[in-house]
């Protein structure tokens, strides 16, 4: 299956999640889902977080696909934030989506948004 297909299908499966009027495991951080999978180290290398989250974004690359493949808004992100830069896996919940408003004063957006 194509790194397409996949991105395709990943999308259809979190929209349906964020639409569905119950989501699924809305009660568990994405955190807790990876950590499911593969412990902590399906995100992190032996673990344990990184300084500057540079594995983890990896991880996060290795498994969903580069940006570039993604649908709106990633493609126009690539190369510009990291995916834990609004996907914050520690607070979020599986299915929500990031909530631009808490990003008001994030340098990440603010340097292109204003």
């Amino acid at each position: 299956m194509s790194k397409i297909t996949l991105a395709a299908a990943f999308s259809l499966v979190l929209g349906f999640m964020a639409y569905a009027p119950v989501s699924y495991a809305a009660d568990q951080t994405i955190a807790d889902m990876h950590a499911e999978m593969a412990e902590c180290e399906s995100c992190h290398a032996g673990g344990e977080p990184s300084a500057d989250g540079n594995h983890e974004n990896g991880a996060c690359i290795d498994c969903h696909g580069p940006m570039a493949e993604m649908v709106e808004p990633h493609p126009t992100h690539e190369d510009v934030v990291r995916c834990i830069d609004c996907h914050k896996v520690h607070d979020m919940n599986v299915g929500e989506m990031p909530n631009h408003e808490n990003h008001a004063d994030d340098p990440n957006c603010t340097d292109c948004h204003g």
